[in-house]
């Protein structure tokens, strides 16, 4: 039996142990990259896959006769074709829960720092302004804190209850928006309800057909115009020019994006055509803390020894 690991860069930079995976079969392929070309030939004897974001689709999966598990490094699986996984008997698995703790974080840190307005003091500082004070502090920028503010979440599985959570540990006010596409569902809001009433508002659903572009001009101009919108989920969620425009006019009052369209975005992106003071873009880290992702090696090692014992765990799609 033979691994082939497709994209080990986009989890491992030389500093994560990944011996408890490659003990798992006698025969391992680690590969940093495999561009789209390669991937064929790289999986053609593979029993096992693992693919953090190399498309895996209909072609590629059936040039792969002795494939038998497909491991996606992450939680979506949007890069494989399930379709075709079934067909041939394939199991897929995911992995679940890995990032939890460092996604939470990276959402209040963002948080804050728009609250505490963090980067504009510190602009002050190095530009003087503190120097030249009249008084011991600078009170140029209103600081807002979150207690007593409404947090809106799109999206309340293990990420979205575990930033709630801490929200409530701030003071927050928790609205949770029905899910997108799905039926009412008891103790959720409407999204136009969630989106004209938070102060805050944090997207943590995956990207499908029903939450493509999910977050457009006329969500956009519901909001208040003070509210701070984050998204550590998928970039195709937000509707990225109508953002720009919403940032520009002041429809909103900040943005703190972790996730793009295209990634990496090497054709440009609307928003980083230029600098806006009211947006922190981050490429895609929320989730990358050097435990969370020693803990996704771990998880899909799990998953590569349950499915050997007959047992598979995070089954996606069954064999």
């Amino acid at each position: 039996m033979r691994g082939v690991f497709l994209d080990t860069a986009t989890v491992n930079q030389q500093d994560l142990d990944l011996t408890s995976l490659t003990s798992t079969l006698p025969d391992w392929s680690l590969r940093s990259h495999t561009p789209a070309n390669e991937i064929t030939g790289a999986i053609r004897d593979a029993t096992i896959i693992v693919s953090n974001k190399v498309m895996l689709g209909r072609e590629i999966l059936q040039g792969a006769a002795s494939l038998k598990l497909i491991c996606v490094a992450a939680t979506g699986t949007n890069n494989v074709d399930m379709d075709t996984s079934r067909e041939r008997g394939i199991t897929v698995c995911n992995a679940r829960g890995y990032a939890t703790t460092s996604v939470v974080e990276h959402v209040f840190s963002v948080m804050l720092a728009f609250s505490r307005q963090s980067a504009r003091y510190q602009k002050a500082v190095l530009e003087g302004r503190w120097h030249s004070s009249d008084v011991f502090c600078l009170h140029d920028y209103p600081i807002h804190e979150l207690a007593g503010q409404t947090l809106g979440i799109v999206g309340h599985g293990e990420l979205g209850s575990a930033v709630a959570n801490m929200a409530r540990a701030f003071g927050m006010n928790i609205l949770v928006a029905q899910r997108p596409g799905g039926a009412p569902q008891a103790g959720r809001v409407r999204l136009e309800t969630m989106l004209s009433q938070s102060d805050v508002v944090s997207l943590h659903c995956p990207l499908t057909e029903a939450t493509l572009n999910l977050i457009g001009h006329d969500e956009l101009a519901s909001m208040k115009r003070s509210a701070l919108l984050i998204n550590t989920a998928r970039g195709g969620i937000v509707n990225e020019p109508a953002l720009r425009n919403a940032l520009q006019t002041g429809q909103i009052g900040g943005a703190a994006i972790d996730v793009l369209t295209e990634e990496p975005p090497r054709k440009g992106n609307p928003l980083l055509d230029e600098p806006l003071a009211n947006l922190i873009v981050t490429p895609h880290i929320a989730w990358a803390s050097t435990h969370a992702r020693q803990s996704l090696i771990n998880e899909i090692t799990d998953n590569v020894l349950a499915f050997l014992d007959g047992k598979p765990r995070n089954v996606v799609v069954n064999s």
